[in-house]
């Protein structure tokens, strides 16, 4: 839950150190200043390096900054700036908690055609602290789009920069770059939450560009912190540090920049597993808050303190930090701030056995969701959690945070594949029409062509016919082209297909085909075996060795798979390092032996690597239908369901083993029921017989 935090740091900073009044004087702006257009948003650099400076202080003190701010409003004099205080209150607004009256500012400066960018980043800011992270990314873009008619591209500024004409000369004086570089960094959040890292590397870079450009250091040390968090995430370890050193050079003399500067550091360390170097760069992040007096900075450091004391399993600590941090950020309506404090509390109750207290814990959070939270940090969320609950031995709750899991994994590569799809088709579709067009040109040009003939017809018989047995031979043509064309489209609609339903790492089928193979063969009742399989301790292989080792792992195991079961039994990919094999008509007495093969031919030999071999397990659950010795009928949904309990059970007795299982009395549909709700229970009283099958070496 580290990420939260390091996503969460506010963008609201500047490096101008003088004292506001003296550039909110009122003085006319400089005359070399260029003449705005009447839908320009009225923006003056001078006033805008002192407003920010307030905006940064009233990070930790809103109250007190919005008193000077609507002193300032009062003034005569600063009429001309009445739009840009009216943004500066909203967001110290939502600084402050006060979310119904900053939707009002918005309103209000929605009214103004020049002000409507600034209204829907002042939106973006307070959904993004109630953490509606799709929704404040859709206004951030859509404030994006108008900012940047001002203001030059990415590519544009990283040109005049290696030109060597950097600095403010080359922004337009339109230009705000400061809130076009709030909205990237709004952008960039939810890129980096959905796992596309490459996106946000760009968004980065165009924000770093405008911050050099502007003339911003703190700005521009908290990009360069950012993309040093990115370049890490992508294994990119060099290029990480070389981020960092520049970040921290750039922001000597800023305490709040060397602040999150150390809170990038300690994120980096986090994720190379260098705990003790995470450790010290949160507690100097702590003593910098601490010697600047500076609450909200505080409490934004014990939070990501909280998780690195859960990481070192010290859950009493990270609990008296979370306490410490959570009064704040409750007082200030910070909901996606809350969420990761109260989280990492839920774990460290765990960690010290107050089950009941951790369950309160996870119940608040759900209240605070209300349906608006990201799915991926809900899934980051559960997976923690589960991990938890089974370390504790409470196999219950961890089969249950492990289920939701698991549905709500299935759900977010669902909406991925879906747009996915949608953008091909969205292509493809495209690329009909346009043949289609020029098939009609062409039919045209023809028909054009026709008239021509028949009007020589009338001039000369013999041309006549010429002509008429080359239109003839011309038609000929085009409807064998027209076949053609249409054959070569029902062919790559029978390739969209099929690529559709295979898994492109491994080439297996997924799920979608298994729907397709269920709807065909098993509508009401299933016949057969389902074998789940899932890698042992895979999340270790991503850690230790990268995510390419980890898709070599997969790929091999994948292929092992494949030869270990029958020619006519079906491979399936059901999500990240987790497959599932069905197989017809195989008898009962079969089953045992072909989980055998497969333990045997996944785990009797390491998986060569580019950092050497790697000793491979898996865990099975396994069972035939319909059940013995009942043989009640089951929908193949059910019958996936028994096989990931009897997983669930392989891997909670140790894993690199088979759990089969062999009988299930159950007398009646409300008996199997009954099982399913508590099938630890079950086993624990015999009414499920379940048979081990050990791996290699177990």
């Amino acid at each position: 839950m580290l990420l939260a935090s390091w996503l969460s740091l506010s963008p609201l900073a500047a490096q101008d150190t003088r004292p506001p009044e003296a550039a909110m004087s009122g003085a006319a702006p400089a005359a070399s200043a260029a003449r705005l257009t009447p839908t320009a948003w009225p923006y003056e650099r001078s006033f805008d390096d002192s407003l920010e400076l307030l905006l940064r202080q009233g990070f930790d003190r809103p109250e007190q900054a919005l008193q000077r701010v609507r002193a300032m409003q009062k003034d005569r004099a600063m009429a001309r700036h009445s739009l840009p205080l009216l943004l500066a209150e909203g967001r110290l607004l939502v600084l402050a908690g006060e979310f119904t009256p900053a939707q009002a500012l918005a309103d209000r400066l929605a009214q103004h055609p020049e002000a409507r960018d600034a209204a829907l980043l002042l939106q973006a800011e307070w959904a993004d602290r109630q953490g509606q992270g799709i929704r404040a990314t859709a206004l951030a873009r859509q404030a994006l789009a108008g900012l940047s008619l001002h203001c030059p591209s990415s590519a544009s500024l990283q040109s005049v920069q290696a030109s060597g004409a950097g600095g403010r000369s080359a922004l337009p004086a339109a230009c705000d770059f400061r809130l076009s570089w709030s909205a990237l960094r709004l952008i960039e959040r939810n890129q980096i939450r959905s796992g596309t890292l490459p996106l946000a590397e760009a968004t980065v870079q165009w924000a770093l560009a405008l911050a050099q450009a502007g003339g911003d250091r703190h700005l521009a040390a908290n990009s360069m912190g950012t993309l040093a968090m990115l370049a890490q995430m992508q294994d990119q370890a060099e290029q990480a540090k070389r981020w960092l050193v520049q970040a921290r050079q750039l922001a000597q003399g800023d305490a709040l920049a060397l602040f999150k500067v150390k809170n990038y550091e300690a994120f980096v360390a986090s994720h190379r597993q260098d705990h003790a170097a995470k450790l010290r760069a949160l507690e100097e992040c702590v003593e910098l808050a601490r010697q600047a007096d500076a609450p909200r900075w505080l409490a934004q450091a014990q939070s990501n303190l909280a998780d690195a004391y859960l990481q070192l399993k010290q859950p009493a600590r990270a609990l008296e930090v979370a306490r410490q941090a959570l009064p704040l950020f409750e007082q200030r309506g910070d909901i996606r701030i809350q969420r990761t404090i109260r989280h990492n509390m839920a774990v460290a109750y765990v960690q010290l056995g107050d089950y009941e207290q951790a369950k309160r814990e996870v119940a608040r959070i759900e209240a605070m969701s209300q349906g608006l939270v990201d799915q991926g940090l809900r899934v980051q969320e559960l997976r923690e959690l589960g991990e938890a609950w089974t370390e504790a031995g409470q196999f219950k709750e961890g089969l249950a945070a492990y289920h939701l899991e698991r549905r709500l994994s299935a759900e977010l590569v669902e909406m991925n594949r879906a747009s996915a799809l949608q953008q091909l088709q969205l292509k493809y579709d495209s690329e009909r029409k346009q043949r289609d067009l020029e098939l009609l040109q062409r039919d045209q040009a023809l028909v054009d062509h026709q008239l021509a003939n028949r009007q020589r017809v009338q001039q000369v018989g013999v041309a006549v016919a010429l002509l008429l047995g080359l239109s003839l031979i011309l038609v000929a043509a085009m409807v064998q082209r027209v076949r053609a064309a249409h054959k070569r489209l029902r062919a790559n609609e029978q390739l969209l297909k099929a690529q559709s339903e295979r898994d492109p790492l491994t080439d297996l089928a997924n799920r979608r085909h298994f729907l397709a193979v269920m709807q065909e063969h098993a509508r009401r009742e299933f016949h057969g075996a389902l074998l789940m399989v899932d890698i042992d301790h895979f999340k270790h292989v991503n850690d230790q060795h990268g995510h390419g080792v980890g898709d070599v792992v997969i790929c091999e195991v994948a292929r092992r798979l494949s030869l270990a079961v029958r020619a006519e039994d079906l491979v399936v990919r059901w999500g990240g390092e987790e497959f599932l094999v069905f197989a017809p008509g195989i008898a009962p007495e079969d089953l045992l032996p072909l989980a055998q093969r497969v333990l045997q031919g996944i785990g009797g030999e390491p998986v060569a690597s580019s950092e050497g071999p790697l000793r491979i397990t898996v865990s099975i659950g396994c069972a035939h239908f319909p059940l013995q010795p009942s043989g009640l009928p089951q929908h193949w949904e059910q019958a996936v369901n028994w096989a990931d309990m009897a997983l669930y059970t392989a891997k909670s007795r140790g894993r690199n083993r088979a759990a089969a299982i062999v009988t299930v009395k159950a007398g009646d549909r409300q008996a199997l029921q009954q099982i399913e709700a508590d099938f630890d229970a079950a086993c624990s009283s015999e009414r499920v017989q379940l048979q081990q099958v050990l791996g290699p070496g177990a």
